[in-house]
């Protein structure tokens, strides 16, 4: 039976297919898992440079009197503490306090902010923003998503990529901020954040130029000592930082309290959707929390969805896990039982039927070393 929802592309699709990317299925969405392959384009991001195509990555743009009030309303942190050109990460909540959505805003003028959200919960998201509207919100939405392209630059060497594209290093944003630029084909964001724990920034664009600027930013790239880089790299690079996935490592069944979020939960600003649960649990005890763990020994790298033993008992599964490029290992996050996710406990990771020892251990898995 042939899949009634065919793969969206993205505007850099053909240029991916050229550049001989292998081409996998990810949130809806045709995306190059790896050029040159996960392991080698994982090392140039750490040690040099590299570009990733985020354009299935969703963009909303909330303006109006009442946005900021709005925002605070349905997101976890407090929004109300950005100047203008300011971002931070933040969280979309149910009414159970679980999580629909971890996403950046950024405040790019007295009254508008504009949101970068997950691929995959573009239309959870739209959904859950409108029905949180009432008549008496002087607030205005829009979704750009499907007229903007995006770009990942990161690495040490991204701020003089930054440079050779645009001209000069004023155009690199520093962290957690944003610069708007209005050109003759539409506006550009220039944001100072990044999934893979290293310097870099991500740039939004109008779709139509999207190609042109992908192939001057790998020209550039390259001439850094870098390439472009798939999914597969993006994923092991955050996952040493300890980066939470949303559909794996976050759900609407779980808080921000239970997977370590806490910190991006402003309970003292007021009224959110889900704080009263968030509240409960903050007096009470948590259930379960997302705990980092380590393989020891020689062991096959733990994959999502494989069981998680304590005690020889079985109480969950691996939420996200590889072989960290970075650190020869085998790494992972997974729920345990709080007295279990102590960090330095042993657990015991089931691959194919036998079952590996892994320590608790505190994130980041990877730091870089000291210069």
């Amino acid at each position: 039976m042939s899949d009634p929802s065919p793969l969206r592309r993205t505007p850099l699709h053909a240029v991916h297919v050229e550049m001989g990317a292998r081409m996998v299925p990810f949130a809806g969405w045709d995306m190059p898992v790896q050029y040159s392959g996960i392991v080698e384009e994982h090392k140039a991001v750490r040690q040099s440079v590299g570009v990733f195509d985020i354009s299935h990555m969703g963009q909303f743009i909330v303006s109006g009197r009442g946005a900021e009030a709005f925002l605070n309303r349905v997101l976890t942190n407090n929004i109300a503490t950005l100047q203008p050109g300011q971002g931070q990460y933040t969280l979309l909540l149910n009414a159970h306090g679980g999580v629909i959505d971890d996403l950046i805003a950024y405040r790019t003028s007295e009254r508008e902010f504009f949101l970068v959200v997950n691929a995959s919960r573009i239309d959870a998201d739209w959904e859950h923003l409108e029905s949180q509207l009432t008549k008496d919100d002087d607030v205005m939405m829009a979704n750009a998503s499907d007229f903007t392209a995006g770009l990942a630059i990161q690495g040490p060497k991204a701020r003089e990529v930054a440079a050779a594209v645009f001209g000069n290093h004023d155009s690199f944003p520093a962290h957690n901020t944003i610069l708007v630029t209005m050109t003759d084909t539409g506006p550009m964001w220039l944001c100072g954040t990044g999934y893979t724990g290293e310097e870099g920034f991500e740039f939004f664009m109008p779709a139509e130029t999207a190609e042109a600027w992908f192939r001057k930013i790998v020209d550039a790239v390259k001439a850094a000592g870098g390439m472009a880089c798939g999914l597969g790299a993006r994923d092991t690079l955050r996952l040493e930082m300890g980066y939470p996935l949303n559909g794996n490592d976050l759900s609407e069944t779980r808080t921000p309290l239970q997977a370590g979020l806490g910190f991006f939960v402003a309970l003292d600003k007021g009224g959110f959707t889900g704080r009263e649960v968030l509240v409960e649990q903050k007096t009470a005890a948590l259930p379960d929390k997302l705990a980092a763990f380590r393989m020891t020994g020689t062991t096959p790298p733990p994959r999502p969805h494989y069981p998680v033993a304590v005690n020889g008992q079985v109480v969950g599964e691996v939420c996200s896990g590889t072989q960290s490029p970075s650190l020869g290992a085998g790494i992972g996050m997974a729920y345990l039982p709080v007295d279990a996710a102590k960090i330095g406990n042993m657990i015991e990771i089931e691959i194919r039927g036998r079952r590996f020892p892994a320590e608790v251990v505190k994130k980041p898995f990877y730091r870089k070393p000291a210069v």
